[in-house]
């Protein structure tokens, strides 16, 4: 049978709460008195649950981390990278995902209100932002992920230069000769596409080259809305010796569509991508890519919240971690 603080309590003849202050270094003690139960735990082989410890300590040592997905290409990175730091001081990661909608929030909430973890890392799942928000005003510390560049302000985050990197891929594309780039967007309603969008547009006016309207296919992160789009756009007679898709997936349907219709990569169509997901690697040909620093941003905010435990106040603006630019064989 395993020994409890009751066994060392009454061998040393002393309370629970005595024993409980000796493991805690809690309130003031006489020695003799902590020297006696220190000896007894060593006599016993009493070793303490490390969850009853930090809870009498008014920690719980776990970080929760709330997602939408794990499938989603690059989330793999993002946790790692969080991982990475938390293990490293040995805090535990209660992961949560949303995959089952209401059900898992609401299993979600329980765990808040159960304060079974210190503070929170969130990549937003869509439609929850206000109550994150919410979580946030009544005292929960957490630190955002922000893939989408839309939490304005409201909750501390970590950030990628999405606007920066885009035009970053237009610069690219201009000083190989592409005056006629295809853009195929992400969902609409992510801050992420109007930055990219706008990056990208940005530079291509600077030179003298507009991206017109119709060189700006809707999108929605998928591989088969990247293939349609390129199929569209042929169909329209739509002229272009470039792509610029707002992430990698959307990218690797653009290109077998390209390879689908006779066009060759990079010599009748240069393919930009976003993101650099381990797959932009393995392509046909490797595609050229936005990296976001998507691990670093896990370790960056995991960083951030465990020194907030420590007393440092969460940042009041956007930490912003520069996305860069990787050159493979589709341009």
């Amino acid at each position: 049978m395993a020994i409890t603080i009751a066994d060392v309590a009454a061998r040393a003849k002393v309370s629970k709460t005595t024993v409980s202050r000796v493991l805690n270094g809690k309130g003031e003690l006489d020695e003799t008195t902590a020297a006696r139960v220190r000896a007894v735990i060593d006599e016993l082989g009493y070793v303490p649950s490390a969850r009853a410890v930090n809870l009498a300590r008014g920690r719980t040592r776990v970080v929760a981390m709330l997602v939408p997905s794990l499938t989603w290409p690059w989330m793999g990175e993002v946790v790692q990278g969080a991982v990475d730091v938390l293990e490293a001081e040995e805090y535990g990661l209660l992961l949560f995902t949303c995959n089952r909608g209401e059900d898992s929030m609401r299993q979600f909430g329980a765990q808040v209100a159960a304060k079974s973890f210190d503070g929170l890392l969130v990549i937003e799942p869509e439609g929850t932002l206000d109550y994150i928000a919410t979580l946030h005003a009544r005292g929960l510390p957490m630190v955002l992920i922000d893939d989408r560049d839309q939490q304005a302000g409201r909750i501390p985050s970590i950030g990628t230069t999405n606007h920066t990197g885009a035009g970053a891929a237009a610069r690219h594309l201009l000083a190989i000769g592409r005056h006629q780039p295809l853009m195929i967007t992400g969902p609409s309603q992510f801050g992420c596409t109007q930055q990219r969008r706008d990056g990208f547009a940005a530079v291509y006016a600077e030179a003298g080259h507009p991206v017109s309207e119709e060189r700006i296919m809707l999108g929605d992160f998928t591989f088969d809305v990247g293939a349609q789009a390129i199929h569209r756009a042929i169909a329209a007679g739509v002229e272009f010796d470039a792509v610029f898709c707002h992430n990698d997936i959307s990218a690797a349907g653009a290109m077998q569509a390209l390879l689908e219709t006779g066009r060759r990569i990079p010599e009748d169509v240069a393919v930009v991508g976003f993101d650099d997901i381990p797959m932009a690697e393995h392509t046909q040909p490797p595609l050229t890519t936005v990296h976001q620093p998507m691990r670093e941003m896990g370790e960056a905010a995991a960083r951030a919240l465990l020194a907030h435990f420590e007393g440092t106040p969460l940042p009041n603006r956007p930490t912003i971690i520069p996305a860069t630019f990787t050159v493979r064989s589709s341009t």
